[in-house]
């Protein structure tokens, strides 16, 4: 009686050098089964064997970091009634700056958050503000400035370092501005007109 050998005991032993010398001394329709199973192993070793995709992660190329830097300080979602119901849309504010002495604030809308940062970060860019500086990143003079009902007042002040809160320190801190200190005259919480505010008191330096 001819032994034979089952398809799943050849997948089992994939690989052991006994079972070849088993498949060489089977007869030819023994041999025939050992072969389709060889060929499929050797499909599913070429394909555990391929070389991974892009180079693996590893061989990723690092991502630029941009010309500014962006950070979001305020976002709302507000809640439209309609005939259908409601309708929701992001309104978000973002401040860019470089660091380097140029800053922006902008306020974006949209129907996600994804749209409302990019339409921020436009309008940051179009009203970009280059920040005269002394040679120790502080500002020249003291200013004060006020935008709706918020007053921020900037005052320069050696070796203290940022001393600022809210959106104020924001703003001053991607302006790339230190050894200041700031104070905001009003009840307001409201981070955009707070920013602007700054954004208002920055432009009204002068280099003596």
């Amino acid at each position: 009686m001819t032994a034979q050998i089952e398809p799943e005991i050849i997948q089992e032993l994939e690989g052991v050098p006994a079972l070849e010398k088993e498949v060489e001394a089977a007869p030819a329709e023994t041999t025939s089964v050992a072969r389709v199973a060889s060929a499929r192993a050797t499909g599913r070793g070429a394909l555990r064997g391929r070389a991974s995709r892009a180079g693996g992660r590893g061989g990723r190329m690092p991502r630029e970091r941009g010309e500014f830097e962006q950070v979001t300080i305020d976002a709302r979602r507000v809640a439209r009634v309609m005939a259908g119901g409601r309708r929701f849309n992001f309104s978000l504010v973002v401040v860019i700056g470089d660091k380097k002495g140029r800053v922006g604030v902008g306020l974006g809308k949209g129907v996600d958050t994804a749209l409302a940062i990019d339409k921020a970060t436009r309008d940051a860019k179009k009203n970009l503000l280059t920040v005269p500086r002394t040679a120790s990143g502080s500002i020249p003079h003291r200013v004060e400035a006020k935008y709706a009902s918020s007053v921020v007042e900037i005052i320069p002040s050696k070796g203290r370092g940022l001393v600022a809160g809210s959106a104020v320190r924001t703003v001053l801190d991607l302006a790339g501005v230190t050894d200041i200190v700031t104070k905001i005259h009003t009840r307001s919480k409201n981070k955009l007109t707070i920013a602007r505010a700054a954004v208002e008191a920055l432009k009204k330096l002068r280099v003596k």
